[in-house]
């Protein structure tokens, strides 16, 4: 594997609460922004100290949801908390 590319499989996204067709709309939502953001800022250097190894689970903290937010809108604040994992 290159040292400058990363693959991410996310196994799986557990979405409790959320109506079930909202679910698509939120992963695909984080997938983008994720995508956005490792494009934009790279891969954080914290990741790539396991060089190529494969990370079981990472912990991108909790964040608040305001009521009525768009599936998108979570997506996004998911990506950025995967991102915020990637990087501890």
């Amino acid at each position: 594997m290159n040292p400058r590319s990363i693959r991410l499989h996310v196994e799986e996204l557990v979405l409790e609460g959320f109506r079930p067709e909202d679910r698509g709309r939120i992963a695909m939502a984080m997938e983008r922004e994720l995508r956005r953001l490792l494009a934009d800022h790279g891969v954080p250097p914290a990741i790539l100290r396991f060089k190529g190894e494969l990370v079981g689970w990472l912990d991108g903290g909790s964040f608040e949801i305001a009521e009525g937010s768009r599936p998108e809108a979570l997506g996004h604040q998911v990506a950025h908390a995967v991102y915020r994992g990637m990087g501890r």
